[in-house]
């Protein structure tokens, strides 16, 4: 590995074996990052299927798209079961969860937050001038 490499480098020099015109050469093209972040789609057809949801956000890697329209069309109590039990999960890895229409779920782990745009208030129109 590429660290390992200038460890024993530096150590060689600290150490007076390095004749001073020794040189390192880093070829940084080899070396592949293993952690990516996945974008996946999951379907809640049963409650079962949260384990999979669930495993692969403790990995922490992937955000998650949850398409729950089938779970909630056969079983709303099902429905509210795995969300709630998705929602302790990422609260404990400090990710984000949302929803996306009526239809779709978003979580993401802690190094994403999802922006929830809030609505201001509705502005009430004044009745009469004496109203404030």
């Amino acid at each position: 590995m590429v660290l390992e490499r200038i460890r024993d480098s530096f150590s060689k020099i600290l150490k007076g074996e390095s004749s001073g015109n020794e040189y390192i050469e880093i070829d940084l093209g080899k070396e592949e990052k293993e952690n990516k972040v996945l974008v996946k789609l999951f379907f809640l057809r049963t409650y079962d299927d949260i384990t999979e949801v669930l495993s692969a956000l403790r990995e922490g890697y992937t955000i998650a798209l949850i398409d729950i329209k089938t779970l909630r069309q056969k079983d709303s109590v099902e429905l509210k079961r795995a969300i709630s039990k998705i929602k302790k999960t990422t609260d404990a890895l400090e990710g984000s969860i949302a929803g996306f229409g009526e239809n779709i779920v978003v979580v993401t782990p802690s190094f994403a937050k999802i922006y929830k745009e809030t609505a201001p208030p509705p502005k009430q129109e004044k009745k009469s001038r004496f109203d404030y």
